[in-house]
Order: C-alpha cells, then sequence, then structure tokens
C-alpha cells in the first residue's frame, strides 16, 4: 500500500517547548496526494501567527510560540501507514518574515535581531538590542561583557539588552563565547534644536526595533464631518431665528498626522527604514505615553553616500485612532 494522505495535527503554545496539552492543539488539517506527485506540503504560516498576539507599551516584551506537529501517514483506506508514521516536529515560531531573494522558508538571524550593523541614539539615552537568546553566549558593550542564557521559555527567547548610554560599539558572540557574529556600531546623536521622537516597530525578525526621528517634526490634523438640514421656520411666529442655522454639523471627528525627519544616517541603516515601512506594528513614544500610528509615507526612495551624498528620510504617519474618543 502506498501513502495517499496526510492528518496534521498542530499545537500552538508558549512555555517550554515539552509543555504542550491536549488543550492547545489549534488545528487538524488534512490533505491527499496529487496524482503523480511524491510529497504533501502544508503551509502553516499564517495559522500559526494567528496566535503571536503583539502588543506594545516600551515594555520589550518576547513573543514567539511552539509549534507542535504531528503528521499521520495514511494509504487509499484511510489506514495509517505505518512507516515512518506518525513524524513529529516541534518548532519556535517568530512573527517575522522573508523577502522574495531569499527562497522559500529563509532561517533568519539566530543572534541579534536586527538587519543593520548601525543605530542612531540620542546622547545620555540607553538604548535596545533585540537577541535570540538561544543563539547567543555572550554580548559585550565596549568592554562590559554580558553573559547571555537560555531556558528554553518563550518569555525570554527574545532578550532585549540594555545598551548604556554613550555606547560606541556592541560585538556580539556565539554560544562558544569567541566565535564574533555580529558587529554593531553606535553613534549617539547631540540633537540641541530638535526634540527626539523615539519610534518602535516590529522588524522581519519579529522584534521590536526602536529608530530615533531627530529633526523637525510637524503634526497636522485632517477633519471628517457630515451636515444635515434642519428646519428652523417656527409656523406659529412666521419667522425664524438667525441665530440659528439651517446646515448642522454630525459625526465629527479628525485624524491627527505626524511628519518625522531621521537626519543623516548612512546607507547601511536603509534596512531599518526599508523594514519600517514594512512593518504593520509601530508605534511612537509621544508626550510620555506610548501611542500606535501606521506609516502613510508609500515611496521610499533608498538613499545612499554616492547618489545623495547625505542621506536624511522624512516619513509621514497617522495615529491611529480618532482625535475624539469614539471608544465604545
Amino acid at each position: 500500500m502506498a501513502f495517499d494522505n496526510i492528518v496534521l495535527d498542530i499545537y500552538i503554545y508558549t512555555g517550554l517547548s515539552s509543555g504542550y496539552t491536549g488543550s492547545d492543539k489549534r488545528y487538524t488539517l488534512n490533505k491527499s496526494l496529487i496524482t503523480g506527485e511524491t510529497k504533501i506540503n502544508f503551509e502553516i504560516a499564517e495559522l500559526v501567527r494567528d496566535y503571536i498576539n503583539i502588543e506594545f507599551n516600551d515594555d520589550y516584551l518576547s513573543y514567539c510560540v511552539w509549534v507542535y506537529t504531528d503528521a499521520t501517514v495514511r494509504d487509499e483506506n484511510d489506514t495509517e501507514f505505518t512507516y515512518g508514521s506518525p513524524i513529529s516536529n516541534t518548532y519556535l515560531a517568530l512573527d517575522g518574515f522573508g523577502y522574495f531573494e531569499e527562497g522559500i522558508n529563509p532561517e533568519l538571524n539566530r543572534h541579534a535581531l536586527i538587519s543593520t550593523s548601525t543605530l542612531y541614539i540620542p546622547e545620555g539615552t540607553i538604548g535596545k538590542l533585540p537577541l535570540f537568546a538561544e543563539g547567543v553566549g555572550k554580548v559585550v558593550v565596549d568592554s562590559s561583557e554580558t553573559e547571555i542564557s537560555d531556558n528554553g521559555n518563550t518569555n525570554q527567547k527574545i532578550q532585549y539588552l540594555n545598551i548604556p548610554a554613550n555606547s560606541s560599539i556592541i560585538r556580539v558572540y556565539d554560544t562558544d563565547d569567541t566565535t564574533l557574529l555580529k558587529t554593531i556600531n553606535i553613534n549617539n546623536v547631540c540633537e540641541p534644536k530638535y526634540t527626539p521622537y523615539k519610534v518602535t516597530f516590529v522588524n522581519k525578525f519579529g522584534a521590536f526595533q526602536d529608530l530615533y526621528f531627530f529633526k523637525k517634526t510637524t503634526e497636522s490634523f485632517n477633519v471628517t464631518d457630515e451636515t444635515f438640514k434642519r428646519n428652523i421656520f417656527e409656523n406659529n411666529n412666521v419667522t425664524y431665528d438667525t441665530y440659528r442655522g439651517q446646515r448642522e454639523r454630525y459625526n465629527t471627528n479628525a485624524k491627527t498626522s505626524i511628519s518625522l525627519n531621521t537626519g543623516f544616517v548612512n546607507d547601511d541603516f536603509n534596512s531599518a527604514i526599508e523594514e519600517l515601512f514594512l512593518s504593520e506594528k509601530v508605534w511612537i513614544r509621544w508626550n510620555n505615553k506610548t501611542l500606535p500610528i501606521i506609516p502613510t509615507s508609500k515611496n521610499l526612495e533608498l538613499k545612499t553616500s554616492l547618489n545623495n551624498k547625505l542621506s536624511n528620510y522624512t516619513i509621514d504617519f497617522e495615529f491611529a485612532f480618532n482625535k475624539i474618543n469614539n471608544v465604545r
């Protein structure tokens, strides 16, 4: 008997990889073999993503889940095909993405969870570096060394290392503590005129990444409303009051927009700008609150020192809520 179909049970859970129970089963998929083919493929990324609910309040938590799959291979009589069955696998899932040119199911960084090798941080400000704990042994910031440990729990798989104020360079090492995996240079920016704003977004690795905008910021808002025409005629007196309008507004509200400027950045920083444009979850630290925003700039010209000499990015955002509170 040859195999005909596969029943795939998918468990999604947090905690330790071995900590799943029957209540963690989220999906059961059944797929039949296409005539002439020898393999059955399942695409489960979007199903898993529904269970990674990312929120941010300047708290930098680890958002990832374990995915345990159990595949039962069956023959044309729908009985279990014993050879190689059941097939079980366990994966750690983050809400990231790969680019087309990286091919199918690319394995993303297993050390520092950022693409850029340059960070711009305001002088005197503590920064954050997202790390994939199980792939990092230690991190050296200037001459200060920090050991990174991994206890297997999802709540610490992504760790955010504090970057001391006014640091210069970060070196990230493998679990052997000797193999250098990534070097990150830090530019401490002194901005005497404008107020820097911190924008935090979920990058391609599924981690929170901070990006500071140092230069000119402008704020505006767009009002929406509706009007209706009412009858102000007083039949008994055959008159009307001139202080009462014939047209009246209702459903009035507004959306606030901001335009931010990065200040001058190098070519390496283009990757961070690109991922910000593609991120579905973005926040800004605004008036001592963490508020959700949406990038409204849709076109991005990636600038280079060769073509543009000095590169400054102007990006428009819209606050992800109405000006007048109408939450019900």
